[in-house]
């Protein structure tokens, strides 16, 4: 069966409060995804929000960010005061803006972590977290904030709370979530400052070599994303104990769950830790089949995993996902610039996930507009339009590909350009703002693309 669904993250949700959240747009945006005849909401890393805003640089492998806690519910619960909250009410500009949230939030949170008695639901969440809550309560309160520990706690109950209500919300209604899963970890947080043996490091606990890619289409001298790399013969030691952990976890926060850098699991880019660009790098062999093997034998057969497949990849990293299953991506906006590109529609295979594009690409009328004559050519030809509406257009094309699943960033319904991406990669500030404005979800954009769901019968 052929489905489809709409990427968009937390953070992009509309609220009058400076970034999404879990709050009543939410669940209005599930009543969207139902109406337009939607199962899938994808989002991103739902972690702690690192450097540069990015949610896959997060403090820890397992915490949610505080800032996507719907404060609105904490007034209902008696926790905050209507005064309290209209003091940091603001209209939706269409950015976040990361410096003037934290302050607004972190403020409103205290408060009402003074007010919060524990009951018997938050001390069992806390046994039931045990496995990784204190070490990021400790680590937050000692190397981020001197706040309390038990305020660390509290944040992450009423984030796992109100999550999981509006999950069960949109899975009632017949919508999956599609999580995400970043394969590093950062260098400032709790795995590399708590279990330095999970990674490559000196006898000082320094990373020896980090993480990065190398030179591809997004950057020619290759990416450094300063991420310690994981020491793979110890946690074949352990069974891969830290890593079925955190599938536990994201198995609990959503539906799917989607591995961002997939080919790092078979083989990754290693980069001494003092280059300043990626050149000096070279592949370093992954877990491979025992992972999923390991994965397989902890969850069970066919755990619901999209494997992110982009970049530099080759017959093995194929060999690897096709061999437990595992739909790979296809992005319709690469398709265009080869003669017989594997991205398009009539070479993709089922067992894929098409998209548009996705949080790395610009948005599909932004990348129209800067895209190569050649480029643009064929896709008016392909897809038989004259591009005044190309976002619709690839649309179209994404839905009536013989993928097994469709998914679409949510700009693209709206026609919306270049000022409107998430993320440019390899750029260090300026990404992971978009705000979408409540009022574009109107229910003319839901029947449409419910109309063209079920023209190319998803």
């Amino acid at each position: 069966m052929k489905t489809s669904g709409i990427l968009l993250p937390i953070f992009s949700l509309p609220s009058d409060y400076g970034i999404g959240c879990f709050s009543k747009e939410a669940y209005k945006f599930v009543d969207f995804l139902e109406e337009a005849g939607q199962k899938y909401w994808q989002i991103l890393p739902l972690g702690t929000i690192g450097a540069g805003n990015s949610p896959y640089l997060s403090f820890s492998s397992f915490a949610g960010s505080a800032y996507y806690i719907d404060l609105e519910q904490l007034l209902e619960e008696g926790l905050l005061k209507k005064k309290e909250l209209e003091s940091i009410k603001e209209e939706n500009k269409g950015k976040v803006d990361y410096e003037k949230i934290r302050e607004d939030h972190r403020k409103l949170l205290r408060k009402a972590y003074f007010r919060f008695h524990p009951d018997e639901d938050y001390k069992k969440f806390i046994k039931d977290n045990e496995y990784w809550i204190g070490e990021y309560a400790e680590y937050m309160s000692e190397k981020k904030s001197k706040f309390p520990e038990s305020y660390f706690c509290f944040c992450q109950y009423y984030f796992h709370k109100q999550w999981l209500a509006l999950k069960k919300y949109a899975n009632d209604k017949g919508i999956q979530i599609v999580g995400d899963l970043p394969f590093y970890v950062a260098l400032d947080g709790t795995a590399f400052t708590y279990h330095k043996e999970l990674f490559k490091v000196d006898e000082e606990g320094k990373a020896t070599v980090v993480g990065g890619c190398p030179p591809d289409a997004f950057a020619e001298d290759g990416q450094v994303w300063s991420n310690p790399v994981y020491d793979w013969e110890y946690h074949k030691k352990t069974d891969y104990e830290w890593w079925m952990e955190r599938f536990k976890t994201q198995f609990l926060l959503s539906d799917i769950v989607r591995i961002d850098h997939f080919r790092g699991l078979e083989s990754y880019w290693e980069i001494p830790a003092d280059s300043e660009t990626a050149l000096n790098g070279k592949w370093v062999d992954g877990p491979k089949d025992e992972f999923f093997e390991v994965l397989i034998k902890t969850f069970g057969e066919e755990p619901p995993i999209i494997a992110e497949d982009l970049g530099i990849i080759t017959d093995d990293v194929r060999a690897l996902r096709d061999k437990f299953g595992l739909p790979g991506m296809k992005i319709l906006q690469f398709a265009f610039e080869d003669e017989d590109s594997n991205y398009l529609p009539y070479n993709q295979p089922y067992n894929c996930v098409c998209y548009t594009g996705t949080h790395d690409n610009d948005t599909t009328t932004g990348w129209y507009a800067t895209a190569s004559e050649k480029a643009r050519d064929k896709v008016r030809r392909y897809m038989n339009t004259d591009a005044s509406q190309v976002s619709w257009d690839f649309i179209r094309t994404c839905f009536g590909s013989p993928a097994r699943f469709a998914i679409i960033p949510v700009q693209d319904l709206f026609c919306q350009g270049s000022d409107c991406r998430m993320n440019t990669p390899g750029k260090a500030d300026g990404n992971w703002a978009y705000r979408m404005k409540k009022e574009l979800l109107t229910s003319d954009v839901a029947k449409r693309l419910y109309d063209v769901t079920k023209l190319y019968g998803r």
